[in-house]
Formats: structure tokens, sequence, C-alpha cells
């Protein structure tokens, strides 16, 4: 059996520099202007995680990451958007800028912090006792019909080797939505993923040198996939749990999911919309019937509020 490795600690003047740089990322995106918040965002997580591996390896990198201020560079994107569509700013939580006091709502298996809620103005808390589920017997202070009637949009990404964890990431997105879908089935759920096309080449990482893996060919000459197969799975995986039907019954599934693919190598970082982007770059196999309709980043909160509109009636974020 191969040991564990021994994860280690910062010292004392790392930490200092990766508290320097997180100041930096956090002051940028929220000096960000709204119609280039995304951009700002991706920049600055890029340099968030290689100042970290430049500055401490994969300790820094691991630190960097599990402090989460990476990925609320997101968290103030989708708040940005948000309030480009009309949401008023005093009913998103945590509100744009604020990083602490996220909402944390009872779902039927547990309770947890959601990333950004956006509260409907007309609801009214009701706390209650739980009587069913795996939370039975809880005191949830918001009350079923209160959380019911919030959005919740919740962000992830994934910046190892994209071909080694669909499994684990796929596990975490169902869990995730038949966790509050059961509790409360008439609620609209969201996610932005962030997919690198490649990772971080953590051998590199290891001597504190940021490089990415390199991009596998259509036909690899190894036993592996190539980075467009990687793609294609995602793109089909994410499919299946995306435009939830109220009428059918799809616990398991999101209302909308954006799944945002980055190539993080290039300058300017490049983000990809459809299948025409990913197949001119070799990034999606010609012959595809893999369909990026419906996951694009552009239209992502519009499409969720349109949904909460149409279940919950209009004028509900003014």
């Amino acid at each position: 059996m191969a040991k564990k490795r021994k994860s280690k600690s910062l010292s004392a003047t790392q930490e200092n520099k990766i508290i320097i740089a997180k100041q930096r990322i956090r002051a940028a995106i929220i000096a960000a202007d709204a119609n280039n918040k995304l951009n700002v965002a991706l920049g600055q997580f890029k340099y968030i995680l290689e100042e970290a591996i430049r500055t401490a390896g994969d300790t820094g990198k691991e630190s960097v990451i599990r402090s989460q201020e990476p990925i609320k560079l997101f968290h103030e994107v989708v708040k940005s958007e948000l309030i480009r569509n009309g949401v008023a700013p005093d009913l998103i939580v945590p509100q744009l800028g604020i990083s602490a006091g996220e909402l944390n709502v009872y779902g039927f298996m547990k309770d947890k912090s959601q990333d950004v809620s956006v509260l409907n103005r007309a609801a009214v808390r009701t706390p209650e006792i739980i009587t069913a589920g795996m939370t039975k017997g809880r005191n949830d202070i918001l009350g079923k019909d209160y959380t019911e009637k919030t959005l919740v949009i919740n962000v992830r990404s994934q910046m190892s080797s994209i071909a080694k964890n669909v499994d684990t990431i796929f596990e975490r997105t169902f869990a995730e939505t038949l966790n509050l879908h059961m509790r409360c089935p008439r609620m609209v759920l969201g996610e932005l993923f962030i997919l690198p096309v490649t990772g971080y080449d953590m051998a590199k990482v290891i001597k504190k040198n940021p490089k990415f893996e390199d991009i596998k060919a259509q036909v690899p000459n190894d036993n592996s996939k190539s980075t467009a197969k990687v793609l294609e799975e995602f793109i089909y995986a994410f499919t299946s749990v995306n435009n939830r039907n109220l009428a059918l019954s799809e616990e398991y599934k999101y209302e909308r999911v954006c799944l945002l693919i980055v190539d993080f190598t290039k300058t300017p970082i490049k983000v990809y919309n459809t299948n025409a982007e990913l197949i001119a770059d070799n990034l999606l196999p010609n012959n595809t019937s893999a369909s990026m309709n419906g996951l694009a980043f552009p239209n992502f909160i519009a499409d969720l509020l349109v949904v909460y509109s149409t279940r919950f009636g209009a004028g509900s974020f003014n």
C-alpha cells in the first residue's frame, strides 16, 4: 500500500505572500465593471492559483483552494449577473462584494450553506420542526415554504486532471439536487461549473512550477482518452442533469446548469460557448452528438429567472 503523503504547512513568509495575493483578487473582482466581471474573475482565478504554486508548490495550491478565495470570484460574477438581469441587490445573500453570511438551508438529507441565494420579497420565514427525512427533528428557522421560494445557485470548479474525476464530480452533483428537491420539489436550482480544458501538471506543481498538462490529441498515443473525448463526456453528463421538467419529477436535475469550459493556457483566457468553437480547436469530436446548447454562460442567469418567474410569479425579486 502506498504511503499517504503528509500535508505540509506554510511558513509565515509563504502565508503572508498568499494573504496579499488573496487581498489583490478580492479587490480586483469588487472593482470590476459588471460587463467584464467574468473575464476579471478568470484572470484572477489563474493568478491566485499560480501565485500560490510559485510560493509553496502543491501545499500553496491546496491552501488557497481550501480558503475558497479563488472560487468566490465566481460567486461575485453570479451576483453581478443577477443584478444585471433585474434582481434587487438587497435580496442576494451574501450581497455583492461580501463573501461571508451564506444562507443555510435544510434539505432531505442535510442542511448546507448555499453559495448564492436570492430571496423572494414576499416570502415569510416560518420556523418549523422538520418531520421527514434525515433532518427530521431539526429546527428549520426558515421553514419549507420560504426555502422552496429561494433561488439557489452553487459554484464549483475542477483544476486537477479533468480525466480522473468525472465520477466523483457527478456523485456530488446528484447529491446537491436530490437533497434540496426531495424536500422542496418546486425549488429553483442552478449550478455554475468551471472546467478547464486541461488541469495543472502536479509533477511540476510540486516543484513550484505552475504549468498545465498537455492537451491530449484527438487520438493520443497512450491508452488514455483524448481531451476532446473527456470534454464530450462532461457535456453529456451535465446535459443529463440540465433543464429540469417539474412535471416529470426529475429531482436529480437542476433547473439550469452552466458548464463554463475554459482554456487557461491561452492569452487572453478563452471561454467556449458553442460546439463550433470547441470543434475548431480540436476540443470536441467532429461527429459528436453532445451539445453545448443550454449549457453556455451568456443566458445562464436569465434562463434561471425565467423558470423562477414561471413557477412562482413575476416580480418576486424586485
